[in-house]
């Protein structure tokens, strides 16, 4: 995700949160928001530990 501003991207996640239905899109955007986890700085982090929470729960309520 080269050239991604993080804090943004952390805020349009959160804000489409609920956009999000299937497993696949669920899928596809927690392991972005993981990836840049493991990227971003440490201040940065706490702000996306609750959104990878969030979107790990909504995936486990997902359909199938």
């Amino acid at each position: 995700m080269p050239g991604v501003d993080p804090y943004a991207y952390l805020m349009q996640v959160s804000q489409q949160l609920d956009r999000l239905h299937t497993r696949t899109q669920i899928e596809t955007v927690l392991d972005e928001v993981e990836y840049l986890f493991e990227i971003i700085p440490p201040e940065l982090q706490d702000l996306a530990e609750p959104l990878i929470q969030a979107l790990r729960e909504r995936l486990a309520d997902a359909d199938v």
